[in-house]
């Protein structure tokens, strides 16, 4: 049986997964060859892409509180180890709505990836497909669904619930037509953020042409030449696709404004709705509360994603991994996620540990596809993968299915 990329032989799969397509383990580029972390990709793409797009990617909201304690809240739970196991054959892989996947750690949706990356969607949703991994599509992306979902069928989507019922229906039909089988509903954006670093940087959707922002351009000619000028010579102008079931607004406009529209009187009576009307997979994102937990599962949704939306929200919303133990006892049958923070393979094992059965990771991703495209994705993704299972050698497990909450110890209270 061939070898998952980045795995020994005996940490081969005996089992099929999702998306079986395989692919051989490659030599990072030259490009690649310094990049031995997630972290690394940060500087690597500040370089490469112009400071409004960067701003927008790396910024979160306010004083970034939340996006600093999303990374602090790991760093306060220590592992214990087993000693003298055999952990000469593991496997990581885990089973996510009936599919089995390579590795817990899949990608989070993200907007406008397709400007920070030449075809950037499709960039990452084939990546994880080649890694057996899932990836969440975001509904605030520029390649129209269909097309993602033809070049890596499997991939979810994630939306964000339109002005009135009618244009949830629509897109609710638009989304299963495309084959999508699992969708995510994002819950927590129901006001516009205060993002003050997209004003510092510049950076607004639409994109409004200047000559500050035509400058950024000529000072990044990679970028340049590589994503937007490539993208608007074979594609024309990118707009809003997904938002919709009808197309949105350009995103380079002087006049026009994209819908931004608070979504503040959507209530649990929409969830619902949508649990009625849709007959896949579906996942309710952006949960912090044991209370909101349980109402999730009282009305048939199927898993959660426990997410503070990476700091990008509410500055000081709780760090995901500290309630995620209160959201597992409400949780039932759910299948519970988790994102926010998520930058090292022990960050996943950890979240793991206390019941998540994977894990999400956003930012690092779009870095990597600006990078080097694909191939930096398959990279970012191997470098995850091939932690974890050194990371889980060190533990003394073989199996995920092991991990529980006994081989962790709260630093704050074990003093």
């Amino acid at each position: 049986m061939p070898t998952t990329p980045g795995l020994a032989e005996s940490e081969s799969l005996a089992t099929p997964v999702a998306q079986p397509e395989r692919v051989a383990a490659q030599a990072p580029s030259r490009r690649l060859r310094g990049v031995l972390s997630l972290h690394d990709f940060e500087s690597a793409a500040r370089r490469h892409l112009p400071a409004p797009l960067f701003g927008y990617v790396s910024g979160s909201v306010e004083d970034r509180h939340s996006e600093a304690d999303n990374r602090a809240a790991f760093s306060q739970y220590g592992f214990r180890t087993r000693v003298l196991v055999d952990v000469s054959a593991r496997r990581q892989d885990v089973e996510i709505f009936g599919q089995r996947y390579r590795s817990p750690v899949g990608i989070a949706p993200m907007g406008i990836t397709a400007l920070t990356a030449y075809r950037g969607d499709i960039v990452l949703a084939r990546a994880a497909q080649a890694a057996g991994v899932p990836c969440i599509m975001s509904g605030s992306s520029l390649i129209r669904l269909e097309e993602v979902m033809d070049a890596a069928p499997g991939t979810w989507f994630q939306a964000y619930l339109p002005g009135d019922a009618a244009q949830i229906g629509a897109l609710i039909d638009r989304v299963a037509a495309a084959g999508v089988e699992t969708l995510v509903l994002t819950a927590d954006t129901p006001v516009t953020a205060n993002r003050e670093n997209n004003v510092r940087t510049g950076f607004s959707t639409p994109l409004k042409p200047s000559l500050a922002l035509a400058w950024q351009g000529v000072t990044h000619p990679r970028w340049l030449c590589g994503t937007f000028l490539r993208t608007l010579l074979r594609h024309g102008m990118p707009h809003f696709e997904n938002n919709y079931a009808t197309r949105g607004a350009p995103i380079l406009s002087r006049h026009v404004m994209r819908d931004l529209s608070e979504r503040g009187y959507v209530d649990w009576s929409h969830a619902a709705q949508i649990r009625r009307r849709w007959r896949g997979v579906l996942v309710l994102k952006g949960i912090l509360a044991a209370e909101d937990a349980r109402r999730a599962r009282e009305i048939g949704i199927d898993g959660v994603i426990v997410s503070n939306h990476g700091g990008r929200q509410l500055d000081g919303a709780v760090s995901p991994l500290r309630v995620l133990p209160e959201i597992m006892q409400e949780a039932g049958s759910m299948t519970v996620m988790l994102d926010s923070g998520v930058r090292r393979g022990t960050d996943a094992l950890k979240a793991m540990a206390l019941g998540a059965r994977c894990v999400f990771a956003g930012r690092p991703f779009n870095y990597a596809a600006a990078v080097a495209g694909e191939a930096g994705v398959r990279h970012a993704l191997r470098l995850m993968h091939d932690e974890i299972a050194r990371n889980m050698g060190m533990l003394g497990i073989t199996s995920l299915a092991q991990l529980d909450e006994s081989f962790l110890v709260r630093l704050d209270q074990a003093r």
